[in-house]
Formats: structure tokens, C-alpha cells, sequence
């Protein structure tokens, strides 16, 4: 990544493929390696999308760190290498790994084989029309009781929960519903 980017949040998903048996152990090896990453700087979560059929056998693992220097600096760290290492008898090749630095990270279709993001364009509209939605729908049903609170507590209360609705629920329902417009080519 560029020096532009060093500063942004970013996003990391991995694909790997347990080998036949050694699941439980690749369980365990992805456990360690999740705790491990945790504890270093900048790192804000990890989310694992096991496999859920036998024509997608691949864990999908994703990383996020607040910035591309605090990922570089799990990436280039002798932990991770040594967790890799183990990784190697317990995964079938090396896996695929790709980076994200902006919100093409909630334009993703789960089990799919790359995460190819559509047209910046397109994730402006579809992001304005949900921002735009939920604004309304939070202002219309919760007025009364955010109209009492002093204005910065009530655009914190506004943003955390629009930012929390966004990732966990309406994004990817957007993504489902406008999938045919965002990706015309799957």
C-alpha cells in the first residue's frame, strides 16, 4: 500500500482451506492466532465465516485494524510468522489475501471466491440511499427522545447507531437486494 494509505483504517480477508482431518486443529490454530493478533496495536476485531457446504470448503477470515502501519506491523512480526508456520501442515496452499483501505469493505457477498468491489459510483448511491433511510426512519420514530438530549450527545446516540445499523444490518441487506446492479457479471 502507498503512503497515502498508511494512515486509513483497513481491512484484510483471507481465504484458507483446512485440510482434510486436521479441521479441529486448524480450529484451534485460528483461535491462537485471532488472540494473538488482538493484542497488538490498532487491531479492532476479527471475524471468521467457516465453511457451509462442501463446494465452498474455505474459511473466510477477516481482519481489521485501525491503520495500515498497525497492520504492517502484525503482518511483519515474528509471532505471525510463527503462527504460520504452524498454520502450513494444517491448510492446503497458501491461501489468497486481499487488502481493503476504504468502504468497499461493505459491499461484499459472503462466499464468494474474491471480494471484487463495484464501481465507487455505485457504493455512493447505494450508501447515500441507506444513510438517507435510516436518518429519517431514526429522526421520525426516536425525535422525541432525541430532541431532549443536548446536541452532542444526541449526534453521538444518531451516529453510533446509524454507523452500527450500516455494518451489522443495512449494508448487507443493501448489498443482497442491489446485487444484480453492484455486481452484473456473478
Amino acid at each position: 500500500m502507498d503512503d497515502d494509505t498508511q494512515n486509513l483504517p483497513v481491512t484484510i480477508c483471507i481465504l484458507r482451506r483446512a485440510r482434510l482431518g486436521k479441521e479441529k486443529e486448524f480450529e484451534q490454530l485460528l483461535s491462537n492466532i485471532i488472540a494473538s493478533a488482538s493484542e497488538f496495536p490498532g487491531h479492532l476485531g476479527t471475524n471468521v465465516f467457516r465453511p457451509n457446504d462442501s463446494d465452498n470448503p474455505e474459511y473466510r477470515i477477516i481482519f481489521k485494524f485501525d491503520l495500515v502501519s498497525n497492520l504492517q506491523r502484525w503482518e511483519e512480526s515474528q509471532e505471525r510468522r510463527r503462527w504460520m508456520e504452524l498454520a502450513k501442515p494444517l491448510t492446503e496452499g497458501d491461501g489468497t489475501l486481499e487488502k481493503f483501505t476504504g468502504l468497499e469493505t461493505w459491499f461484499t457477498l459472503p462466499a464468494k471466491k474474491a471480494i471484487i468491489p463495484p464501481p465507487r459510483y455505485k457504493m455512493a448511491f447505494i450508501t447515500w440511499l441507506a444513510i438517507f433511510s435510516l436518518i429519517n426512519v431514526i429522526n421520525f420514530l426516536f425525535a422525541p427522545i432525541l430532541n431532549v438530549l443536548p446536541p452532542l450527545v444526541r449526534t453521538f446516540v444518531l451516529t453510533l447507531t446509524l454507523v452500527l445499523l450500516m455494518t451489522y444490518v443495512v449494508m448487507p441487506q443493501m448489498t443482497k437486494i442491489f446485487s444484480q446492479w453492484l455486481y452484473p457479471h456473478r
